[in-house]
């Protein structure tokens, strides 16, 4: 949910991953925490773009992207969302196992609003769903 002036919109979630066992480790951490905003899944960066050029995906939305991933990945994700006039304002997470400075560099350059490393997650997807509970409740997500 997120706030804006006293009232709650539902924010959509885009998991663009393509390992099933992570999706489903997101998916069930979800659950668990009971957070019922509606979920969508992209296979890759490619299958991401088009769901969010046909507005498949209600506003406001924030994206859970993953680097390494078939066709597109998720850096050249980023930068396609990034020149795109009608998506540049999407709120995006990187949840990865790319630890490369590189990487977290030129996601940061791409205005991420946080990298993830999935092996960092002591509960599994627990901490990350928390935190983005937390994350759209108080800040105010574009339209």
């Amino acid at each position: 949910m997120n706030n804006v002036q006293g009232t709650y919109t539902e924010v959509s979630i885009l998991l663009v991953e393509d390992d099933d066992v992570d999706a489903m480790a997101v998916e069930r951490a979800l659950r668990q925490q009971k957070v019922i905003n509606p979920l969508q899944r992209a296979h890759d960066g490619i299958e991401a773009m088009e769901i969010l050029r046909q507005k498949e995906v209600g506003r406001p939305y924030i994206i859970l992207l993953d680097i390494n991933m078939p066709r597109m990945n998720g850096l050249e994700m980023l930068a396609a969302l990034r020149a795109d006039p009608n998506l540049n304002d999407s709120v995006v997470f990187m949840l990865t196992t790319s630890k490369s400075d590189e990487d977290v560099t030129s996601a940061y350059r791409k205005h991420v609003a946080g990298y993830i490393l999935k092996q960092e997650l002591a509960n599994g997807f627990m901490d990350v769903v928390r935190m983005l509970d937390h994350y759209w409740r108080i800040v105010l997500l574009p339209n």
